[in-house]
């Protein structure tokens, strides 16, 4: 039997996180019991808050606690749900899991996971300095911002490390699920689970979900001006000492600025320039491969596959037949 705390923090929480992990636990233990694995419930589930009861969604939703943090004094398995919202905020405002989350990890031996920007509020108790991390991808900087002690690894589905565990953005926190409980009952288990609730089972990269954004929340306006050259010169070739000369920066100063301002070296950035508008051709325009390729600046076939696949973990090809509209369209 495996005790699990599933967390309901303050603010702005993501129901479906909460539902979600509590549901496929729930239906893990059914199927055990109906299987004859098991005569009880083998996740004892609690849903561990601050509070009684927390309101969700202006009051339109309510979430009520089964126990209280002082309550557990032991647990095996911790949830830490997806915050949203001012992340800043969101850690203030459940401070005080974090003694108890330490507690429970580094005197008892829980096992802890978050579930997409549930990272935030598990990497600020510390236990994850060090340690690899996955959160949505859509706040990987402000994570590298807030936490750089912890190796973030934004492309992952699932990281886990000693007992830490976190999942990608949104649904992807399924994945995780279904790992725990591969983990803790078996793979029939969670195969069953994945085809019950129809999840895509042993998923293990999010990076074709990415939308690149440019990452301009910074004060170092020069090299805002380069984010913006790169964004609408993109077809041209661009090297990096020519934008360090055109904004008037040494070449070491230019990429070191870079860097911290954007979280991707100068290179990085025209590639990821590039393959954004790769990806909008493929999902928009009728044009082949090699059409893509020649409208974004390259002309070595090897060179953009490799460099695309990089970015999204997909080919071209698998990238166009996924998410290309007029290729998916169902009338």
């Amino acid at each position: 039997m495996k005790h699990v705390s599933i967390l309901v923090p303050r603010g702005q929480v993501i129901l479906s996180s909460v539902v979600g992990a509590f549901k496929v636990f729930g239906a893990v233990n059914n199927y055990l019991k109906m299987t004859g694995a098991q005569s009880d419930d083998f996740f004892r589930i609690d849903l561990v808050g601050l509070d009684d009861e927390r309101q969700l969604y202006n009051g339109l939703f309510s979430i009520k606690t089964t126990k209280k943090i002082e309550e557990v004094e032991k647990t095996d398995l911790i949830i830490v749900t997806t915050i949203t919202g001012d992340l800043e905020e969101g850690i203030a405002d459940n401070k005080d899991f974090m003694p108890w989350l330490r507690n429970q990890h580094l005197q008892n031996g829980a096992e802890i996971a978050s579930l997409c920007t549930g990272a935030f509020l598990l990497a600020e108790t510390g236990l994850m300095d060090g340690k690899s991390c996955s959160t949505h991808w859509i706040s990987a900087s402000d994570f590298e911002r807030m936490f750089p002690k912890v190796k973030l690894e934004s492309e992952k589905i699932i990281c886990e490390d000693n007992g830490i565990y976190s999942s990608g953005g949104a649904y992807s926190f399924l994945n995780l699920i279904l790992h725990l409980v591969e983990k803790h009952t078996g793979k029939e288990a969670a195969l069953w689970a994945a085809k019950l609730f129809e999840i895509e089972y042993g998923r293990d990269n999010q990076n074709h979900f990415v939308i690149f954004q440019g990452q301009k929340e910074h004060l170092d306006d020069p090299i805002r001006q380069a984010q913006n050259f790169i964004e609408s010169n993109f077809k041209e070739k661009l090297n990096v000492e020519a934008l360090a000369e055109k904004f008037a920066i040494s070449r070491r100063n230019f990429i070191r600025r870079f860097k911290k301002a954007t979280s991707n070296t100068p290179l990085e950035y025209i590639q990821r320039v590039k393959v954004e508008a790769a990806k909008k051709q493929l999902e928009t325009s009728g044009k082949n491969i090699n059409e893509v390729m020649f409208e974004i600046g390259y002309s070595d076939d090897k060179a953009f596959r490799n460099l695309f696949r990089k970015y999204t973990g997909l080919t071209p090809n698998e990238y166009k037949s996924k998410y290309n509209l007029e290729a998916n369209f169902i009338s």
